[in-house]
């Protein structure tokens, strides 16, 4: 069993997944999912099968409902424990943030990031943004975290990223490209978005209240703060379940 690494944000130990590597050989992947983090060593990340893109994504799937927490302003290297110094990419799915260390050890990544890098998500377009910001008002960058609220702006204020969705139409795409998936229907209008996400977040805020012993009062009761990614794996879910 290979040795488990500190977090680089909260330092418990990762879970350490041994996948297929691209031409030969294994790759050791190590998930943290209370930060919903990945660790890839040096260019790890393009040595992954596609199999093993799929492993990844249904290993998120499997963890969606697991408590999470937000990264610690300092991220430190789990292997010489050096500060991880943060910066973009960009891919034709988007741009998204990446933690690198100086040493050139290897990056950490949130598992947001690593849908937008491997093509998991597309942008939310203009009537969808329009339409969720009259239902829900404020969400959370899938990107980095930050609070958007969508009536007053359509893209993150902190990490300039555009709005994007973990959709079903996207995963679908995205795995037919890495493996054999099956065809699935997609959403009618934009306007079914907004509802998932409204019916979803009062789910989520029904079951916390309910834990703390309170009561939801109020039609809008739970639905702001919109967690994108976990809301996106809802209702990739949801819609799968169904077909």
């Amino acid at each position: 069993m290979p040795d488990s690494r500190p977090c680089p944000s909260c330092h418990d130990a990762m879970e350490v997944h041994v996948l297929p590597g691209q031409y030969s050989g294994e790759v050791e992947i190590d998930f943290c999912f209370g930060c919903q983090g990945l660790w890839f060593d040096h260019m790890e990340n393009l040595k992954l099968a596609p199999e093993a893109i799929v492993t990844m994504f249904k290993a998120m799937h499997q963890h969606r409902d697991a408590r999470h927490q937000p990264l610690a302003e300092r991220l430190n290297c789990p292997q010489c424990s050096g500060p991880l110094a943060q910066g973009f990419d960009i891919v034709r799915s988007g741009r998204y943030i990446t933690h690198r260390c100086a040493s050139r050890h290897g990056r950490f990544s949130s598992f947001s990031s690593f849908m937008i890098e491997k093509g998991f998500v597309r942008q939310l377009t203009r009537p969808e943004i329009a339409d969720i910001a009259a239902k829900v008002g404020v969400i959370n960058c899938s990107n980095c975290g930050a609070p958007v609220d969508l009536r007053k702006e359509d893209a993150c204020s902190h990490c300039r990223s555009a709005l994007s969705l973990l959709d079903p139409q996207a995963v679908e795409k995205a795995l037919q490209n890495y493996a054999h998936a099956p065809s699935r229907q997609g959403w009618g209008s934009p306007t079914d978005v907004g509802d998932a996400l409204v019916a979803i977040a009062r789910e989520q805020s029904r079951a916390q209240r309910q834990a703390a012993g309170t009561t939801i009062t109020g039609p809008a009761a739970g639905v702001l703060g919109v967690d994108l990614f976990s809301a996106g794996l809802a209702l990739v879910a949801e819609l799968w379940s169904s077909a």
